[in-house]
């Protein structure tokens, strides 16, 4: 690494998708890299070597579909660009890629089909190549980074364009027939986009999130194809990905397909585990990838452009949740009224009162942090805000009874009254106090009891959905408490580690 020159890449051998991989800029950074990639390499795929290749500037990651039959031959069906990455994870893919001449396509896909031939491969596979985007793309600036033997998530965007059965072809092949096309008729029209809708939370630097899908509705419509295996009252957990399902578009033009996803997202419904819904949206509007101006550090590098930032309380989508708790609470007074009793005005709710407008105050808690809702009624019922904010109109609530969880432009925001007598619990990381961010496994501690730690000091590391997740020091000081052991199953908010601060110690 320290002869090639950095930045350099380190990569697990054994298989792909970011697992194993660590990107080095700094010499003394290399060996606690290096024994991370090693450390998940082995978990994902029992094998812990790894390879250091160059790291290329402004790239872009371009894929050919390839297909070979047994009798030899072989041909591409068009490229994928899957540029559009975070934690080296694909999110969304599309064909053809922006800026792909038919020059260039040709060249890549002799490449990708000379490689499938000299190992004699046979059925589909993804050849994949980083390919230097600064200037444009062009000749001579793309280089092999791996093969794929096998159908990729993303192969449905090679479907739309083409109109051929990936899977059928699968099948064929392996049934020893031979390719039902020639290179030359393969088809590409109009744009595809598929994006990849996961239970993570962008705001938290897209850490998984897991529980039980409350509610789980996909938009229809033309051009529009949602895969999922979930539904409805399933279970997210954190031992397997967190891909919910992937919603795929396609348009006469690249504009129409990515207003379709756009569209598509906005009615998406995911309640109880966050979702990336709308991440997505977002980064399918952003100006800079409408324009085919984006690399594989785009969204690193627009992160608070596209929410993917810790956010201020949704104030709008509070009051949202706080207006449906009072309905919710109103109609319930109704329904529980004797039916054999005569109707009197006292039965009213209307908040009725001869000295002016009623106004109440009601505590409630939306995402976790406390909140007052206030409530003016009038004559034609009660008006809600919060902080000064009114009810959202464009939000979609879930009324779970007790709990309701409110989506408003992507984001969930989960609203219940507050009983002001119960003591809130302290936010994550106040005071010494340091909780596990998700739902996983705790793969190491990397302090033990009595140790002197510095502010930012490593502490544990804690992986879930294939993810490691590292927990720092919130202050200098001492721990005082470790609360997990290597290898349990701790819940998101659990007690890891306390540590008691130096101000703490010194009183």
């Amino acid at each position: 690494a320290y002869e090639i020159g950095y930045p350099v890449l380190i990569k697990a051998v054994a298989g792909g998708g970011g697992r194993g991989m660590r990107r080095v800029d700094r010499h003394a950074d290399f060996d606690a890299e290096l024994a991370a990639a090693q450390r998940e390499a082995k978990s994902a795929f029992g094998d812990e070597r790894v390879l250091i290749e160059k790291y290329v500037s402004a790239p872009r990651h371009i894929e050919i579909q390839v297909f070979a039959d047994r009798q030899g031959n072989a041909i591409h069906l068009n490229e994928r660009d899957c540029s559009l990455q975070r934690r080296h994870q694909k999110v969304i893919e599309e064909t053809p890629a922006p800026g792909m001449s038919a020059a260039l396509r040709a060249v890549m896909g002799e490449a990708a089909v000379a490689a499938a031939k000299a190992v004699g491969y046979e059925g589909a596979g993804t050849v994949e190549f980083i390919v230097d985007s600064a200037g444009g793309l062009k000749p001579g600036g793309f280089w092999f980074m791996e093969m794929n033997t096998r159908l990729q998530v993303e192969h449905p965007v090679t479907e739309a364009v083409t109109g051929i059965d990936l899977v059928e072809w699968q099948f064929r092949i392996a049934a020893g027939e031979t390719l039902p096309l020639t290179q030359s008729a393969v088809p590409l029209k109009g744009h595809a986009v598929e994006a990849r809708l996961y239970a993570e939370d962008p705001e938290r630097g897209f850490l998984p999130s897991t529980g039980r899908l409350l509610a789980l509705q996909f938009p229809e419509g033309e051009g529009l194809r949602v895969d999922t295996g979930v539904e409805t009252g399933s279970d997210v957990t954190s031992f397997y990905d967190p891909m919910i399902a992937k919603l795929i578009v396609h348009g006469k033009s690249r504009d129409e397909a990515l207003d379709r996803l756009a569209k598509a997202l906005d009615k998406t419904i995911v309640v109880g585990p966050r979702s990336n819904a709308g991440f997505l949206a977002a980064l399918a509007r952003a100006d800079g990838f409408r324009r085919g101006d984006f690399d594989t550090g785009f969204i690193d590098r627009h992160l608070g452009e596209l929410g993917a930032v810790p956010q201020a309380l949704d104030r709008a989508a509070a009051a949202f949740g706080a207006r449906v708790l009072i309905e919710h609470d109103s109609a319930r007074l109704v329904a529980a009224r004797d039916s054999d009793v005569p109707a009197s005005p006292w039965d009213s709710a209307d908040g009725f009162q001869l000295s002016g407008k009623r106004r109440l105050a009601l505590p409630i808690l939306a995402d976790g942090r406390s909140a007052v809702a206030e409530a003016v009624y009038g004559a034609d019922g009660p008006e809600i805000s919060v902080e000064g904010a009114k009810p959202a109109i464009d939000a979609t609530a879930i009324d779970m009874g007790d709990v309701v969880y409110v989506l408003h432009r992507g984001r969930q925001t989960k609203v219940a009254l507050r009983d002001a007598a119960v003591e809130e619990g302290a936010e994550q990381g106040d005071g010494g106090l340091v909780r596990a961010p998700m739902h996983g496994k705790v793969l190491a501690l990397l302090v033990t009891q009595s140790e002197t730690v510095i502010r930012g000091q490593r502490l544990a590391i804690i992986e879930a959905m294939k993810m490691e997740h590292t927990l720092h020091a919130p202050a200098d000081g001492m721990v005082a408490e470790i609360a997990v052991a290597v290898g349990a199953q701790v819940v998101e908010g659990a007690k890891v580690v306390v540590i008691e601060p130096n101000s703490a110690l010194r009183k």
